[in-house]
Formats: C-alpha cells, structure tokens, sequence
C-alpha cells in the first residue's frame, strides 16, 4: 500500500490549488440528495464508464475507499504497464472520454501527468501517471448525508490487491507498454 500511498500523495501535491479537495462548497453541490452509500454508488458508475472507454482495455485493482466527515473517495489502480511513450496518449483517452460527458476540466498537472476534472453535481475525478508507468483514478464525493459505504461492487478486472500492498504495475500491453510512440498517422483509439 505504500506504493499507492505515495502516488495518492504526489497526486494531492501536482493538483495543489485545483480547487478545494474538500466538496461541498457550490450551490450545485449543495443540493445533491443523497448519503454516502448512494454517492459511492456514483462514483463507481463514473469510475466503470472511465474504464469502459479505456481502449485496449486495462488490468485494475480497487485500492481505497475513504469515507470521510460528509463525502467519500473511491480510488483504482491501474496494473497494467503505462510506458512512457505511450503516458500523453492514455492521459488523452480518458481527457477526451470525460470531455464527452460534459466534465469540467478543472486542472492539469505542470508536468501533464495529471488531471482534476468535475462533474456538473459535484463530483470530482483525478487521475495520475505516476512511477513506474502505474496509473490511479480517484472520485471524490460532493459533501452528502452520512451513512455507512460498503466495498465497491464492481469486481476488478484483473487481480485484486484492494487488502494487500498494490504491486508496481505488472501486465504487459502490446498498446499500452509499447516502448515507441502512437505514429501520427495511427487512428484514435477511443
């Protein structure tokens, strides 16, 4: 978990002043409906459609679920192997998907390898390159009434490291690992 707990750290560090990590601050956000279990939910369907969109397909693993005073975080971890040459054109995957749904770019990273976009309700979607190529994909909840959170229900898709320490990335991609760069000439992959 240290691994994790490292990139969750460089990822607060590289969206410093992105706007408040701490939702609930918006007459939007204010008027959202609904309690912990409920906003978890959602973010787990925000979380799927990411991953749905991510062409080829990537291995994850769900890493944390932090409920928090009145709003929860539910983070993956991508396994599969992001290589260097291959970081600008999955970080463009998943900007373009979020653009599609109407998300609000927020902030993105002096270095690129990092974006913080928002949901019309409140809802806040980052996601990091870090070491090592691993990726990580956090939502945060707008502020919501309290109630218990349940374990995500979306089973991982690959091995699941969610009460064990989060490996470096280790599945290879024919795409995604790549040691060249897309060609120019390649068409979209979303």
């Amino acid at each position: 978990m240290r691994s994790v707990a490292l990139a969750v750290a460089a990822m607060a560090l590289l969206l410093a002043g992105c706007g408040s990590s701490n939702p609930g601050t918006s007459s939007t956000e204010q008027d959202v409906k609904m309690n912990m279990q409920e906003a978890a939910d959602r973010a787990d369907t925000l979380l799927d459609g990411t991953f749905a969109a991510i062409k080829p397909a990537v291995q994850w693993t769900p890493t944390y679920t932090v409920p928090a005073e009145c709003y929860v975080d539910r983070d993956r971890t991508v396994m599969t192997i992001i290589s260097e040459q291959r970081r600008a054109a999955f970080l463009g995957v998943v900007e373009r998907y979020w653009k599609s749904k109407g998300y609000e770019l927020v902030d993105v990273s002096a270095n690129g390898l990092a974006a913080n976009f928002k949901t019309e309700d409140g809802f806040q979607l980052q996601v990091l390159v870090g070491a090592h190529g691993q990726a990580h994909f956090s939502v945060t909840t707008p502020c919501v009434e309290e109630s218990d959170v349940s374990a995500p229900s979306s089973p991982p898709a690959g091995p699941d490291y969610s009460q064990q320490e989060v490996p470096a990335p280790n599945v290879h991609s024919d795409f995604w690992s790549a040691s060249e760069p897309i060609p120019s000439s390649s068409p979209s992959r979303t």
